[in-house]
């Protein structure tokens, strides 16, 4: 499943929609949206803005989307990551602290 298959298959889900509603409201086959959903069939542009604008959604919306769990999570783990990364930079600048130390006492 590709990344824009997969967001339309959230948002999908995320309104209670079957594959069959959401195909009939596009005025394509079941088999031919999930095909899209699935990513075995490419989108074109013109379908893009078709299915974004079901959604309430720009292409670029469409294309970029997130589930609210998935955002929950990655927003999460980038915390941990901010974190760990400040306390990293702490400690090098500690260890250039001593460094500079080293090098005055070298110097005399």
């Amino acid at each position: 499943m590709n990344a824009i298959g997969k967001n339309i298959k959230s948002l999908r889900q995320s309104r209670n929609w079957s594959q069959e509603q959401v195909a009939t409201k596009l005025g394509i086959t079941a088999p031919a949206f999930s095909k899209i959903e699935s990513g075995f069939t490419d989108i074109n542009f013109s379908r893009l803005e078709q299915i974004s604008q079901l959604f309430g959604l720009s292409a670029v919306e469409l294309i970029t989307y997130h589930n609210q769990e998935e955002q929950k999570k990655f927003n999460s783990e980038l915390l941990v990551l901010k974190d760990r990364l400040a306390l990293r930079e702490a400690e090098i600048i500690e260890l250039q602290k001593k460094v500079i130390s080293l090098l005055e006492k070298t110097d005399k």
